[in-house]
């Protein structure tokens, strides 16, 4: 991928009916925040983020946007509000390789939430930005991310032995991708 490959392109919308991936408003920040004291998101994310901090990271996704480096994507209700969030967290212009990760709100799990969101924004990643290869990692004791990461096509590659340090210690991390020509979920 050339440089500017994602710049030029405006951030989507994309549509699933009962919600959407937006990009993050100002007016989200207070969502945030308390998603990220939700136990189960500090666990798994290793942070919690204070309405300043939440306000900062919710602005980073713009520049990083125009910097072809990311995008970030708020999963929105239309009268529930937040359900949770999706990235491009890491994108590699050179080998066409992006690494996505997301997590919902207690609320909203259970009802393919994740699941849905992964599958559209690994489509439009394929279709629009042409990447080749989109990966994601989570904790090996978090058996929900793995069955979100199968059940959108992304397959099990292997597990990096201690590679992230959580509050409870160093977690082996599974490793799944799906690539450009793998079957649509």
């Amino acid at each position: 991928m050339a440089a500017g490959s994602l710049a030029r392109l405006r951030q989507p919308v994309l549509d699933l009916t009962d919600f959407v991936l937006r990009p993050w408003h100002p007016s989200d920040v207070p969502a945030v925040a308390a998603a990220y004291a939700e136990p189960s998101i500090q666990r798994w994310h290793v942070r919690s983020l204070t309405e300043d901090e939440a306000r900062a990271w919710i602005e980073s996704w713009s520049d990083r946007w125009s910097r072809d480096s990311g995008g970030g994507w708020a999963i929105a209700g239309p009268s529930s509000g937040l359900l949770g969030q999706i990235s491009l967290r890491r994108l590699d212009l050179t080998d066409s390789i992006g690494e996505v990760s997301y997590w919902v709100v207690p609320a909203a799990r259970g009802r393919r939430v994740a699941t849905r969101a992964l599958c559209a924004l690994s489509g439009w990643l394929f279709d629009a930005a042409a990447l080749h290869r989109l990966e994601l990692s989570h904790s090996t004791r978090n058996p929900a991310s793995c069955r979100v990461a199968g059940n959108a096509g992304y397959l099990l590659e292997g597990t990096k032995r201690r590679e992230a340090l959580h509050t409870d210690g160093w977690h082996d991390m599974h490793i799944h991708a799906r690539l450009i020509d793998d079957p649509p979920m």
